[in-house]
């Protein structure tokens, strides 16, 4: 598969994430540790689709900080995802999932985990398109 293709692929699936929280958000009961969890995949799918482009390895983790970092080490404009406290949304991967860490957020934090998610595509799409 080529490389494009591939960046494609990535794109396709963050938006799909992103998409589904979107959609589940504005449902009349919506479940909102499920948009969590769909935000921080998107968020976590951007910053891969940034790492591909960039020709660098994916790393097989959820921690949104640690990608942050390698795209860090690519670009420092990254950077700004850390003061936007990108990173939070890593708690929505796994914690949230499991009896012995249920946590079911409000509408608000919902919202405020896909605001962030969308930061992350914003930046990520601004810079696999203009280089």
């Amino acid at each position: 598969m080529s490389h494009e293709r591939t960046v494609i692929l990535w794109c396709q699936k963050a938006d799909n994430d992103l998409k589904n929280a979107h959609h589940e958000v504005e449902h009349k009961d919506p479940a909102l540790d499920t948009v969590c969890f769909h935000a921080q995949q998107a968020a976590e799918k951007y910053l891969k689709v940034f790492l591909v482009h960039s020709k660098k390895e994916i790393p097989r983790t959820h921690i949104i900080l640690r990608l942050i970092k390698e795209c860090i080490a690519v670009d420092p404009v990254f950077s700004e995802l850390i003061d936007a406290d990108i990173d939070t949304l890593t708690d929505y991967a796994v914690d949230i999932r499991y009896a012995d860490e249920f946590f079911i957020p409000d509408v608000d934090e919902a919202r405020n985990a896909i605001r962030k998610a969308e930061i992350v595509r914003e930046l990520v799409l601004l810079k696999i398109n203009n280089g």
